[in-house]
């Protein structure tokens, strides 16, 4: 008996939900779309009825996968309770939950231990904070991370498909010699930019999403004495976030080594090799579901330091494929069955 199956959304990330489930055979009898209204949409030339969304609509629901948005999530707070309450399996994407100390913070390839027969609702966290944890937990296991400094370069799809459409028409009249359409997304105009400025700016100076990298790492990785500094930057690429993670551990962990480690680690593919030249960039990540890191080296200003590119795909492993590990893991684990 296969699973039936609710996304919830169909934005940027419900879409590509739709694609991986496909993609990966997913175990689904039936998949079903909720939003707010009732319309048609096409995702890869396949016609989804998308129904309005209500608490009933989950009644007949196994798994079902939030969407969610960069910021906290209406539909999530909303509908995840009650989705919860009528016996679904939730994973949530958006940022609502994530540090809900009964809401497990998940990624399959570091912490997917965290889930236990009492966990029904499973928080899928920031996408940055995705790529740049698969790429450390193995180190962080092998010699204990004290600090992280972290300044990412993040794709536009990470906003959605009205930033997608935003970049486009700017980079469009630029290029054609045009006065570009003023920003409506974003604060500054970001074709050809670089703004140093995602989600709300808070108190400190820091902003929402930097936040989220500091405190998702501490919850992932099971360690609170980490001290993360993050600065989150939006660039002009489509598809794909970069980072620059600065680590320093507690113990010996030079490039060679991690090198070595990062090889063998899963969901991590090593690009690295500075005689070719060859690294990752986001035009190689867009589409697939690795997490690729290049230029590890050692930094030669501290004791235990070391230096990392990380790159991936924000909307597939750093949110839509992340939500559908999720699923598949939970299954083969015994801890989600279909309704009788």
């Amino acid at each position: 008996m296969g699973f039936r199956v609710a996304v919830v959304g169909i934005g940027a990330v419900g879409q590509t939900m739709l694609r991986v489930l496909r993609e990966r055979g997913f175990p689904a009898d039936h998949v079903k779309v909720l939003a707010r209204r009732e319309r048609i949409e096409t995702v890869d030339g396949v016609d989804y009825p998308v129904r309005a969304i209500s608490e009933a609509e989950f009644d007949d629901v196994d798994v079902a996968l939030f969407a969610g948005t960069e910021g906290v999530g209406g539909a999530s707070e909303t509908f995840a309770p009650a989705a919860v309450a009528r016996g679904c399996f939730v994973i949530d994407n958006s940022s609502a939950f994530r540090m809900f100390p009964n809401v497990p913070l998940v990624v399959p390839e570091v912490n997917f231990h965290a889930i236990g027969p009492q966990h029904r609702h499973i928080a899928n966290p920031n996408c940055s904070t995705i790529q740049m944890v698969v790429a450390l937990a193995p180190l962080h296991r092998a010699a204990r991370i004290r600090r992280i400094v972290v300044s990412t370069y993040q794709s536009v799809s990470g906003t959605g498909l009205a930033a997608i459409d935003e970049l486009m028409a700017q980079t469009q009249a630029v290029v054609n010699g045009q006065e570009p359409p003023p920003p409506s997304v974003y604060q500054k105009r970001i074709a050809f930019n670089c703004i140093p400025h995602i989600d709300a700016f808070l108190p400190d100076g820091y902003t929402k999403e930097e936040q989220k990298m500091v405190r998702e790492t501490r919850k992932i990785l099971e360690d609170e004495t980490i001290q993360v500094s993050a600065t989150t930057v939006r660039v002009p690429v489509y598809a794909g976030h970069a980072e620059s993670v600065n680590v320093e551990f507690a113990s010996p962990m030079p490039a060679t080594r991690a090198r070595e480690i990062l090889s063998g680690a899963p969901g991590v593919i090593v690009i690295d090799d500075p005689s070719v030249p060859d690294y990752p960039t986001p035009v190689l990540a867009a589409g697939t579901d690795e997490t690729y890191v290049g230029r590890i080296r050692d930094d030669l200003t501290v004791a235990h330091g070391l230096n990392l590119w990380v790159v991936a795909d924000n909307v597939r492993k750093g949110a839509a494929t992340n939500a559908v590990q999720i699923a598949e893991r939970a299954i083969e684990a015994g801890l989600v069955t279909p309704k009788a």
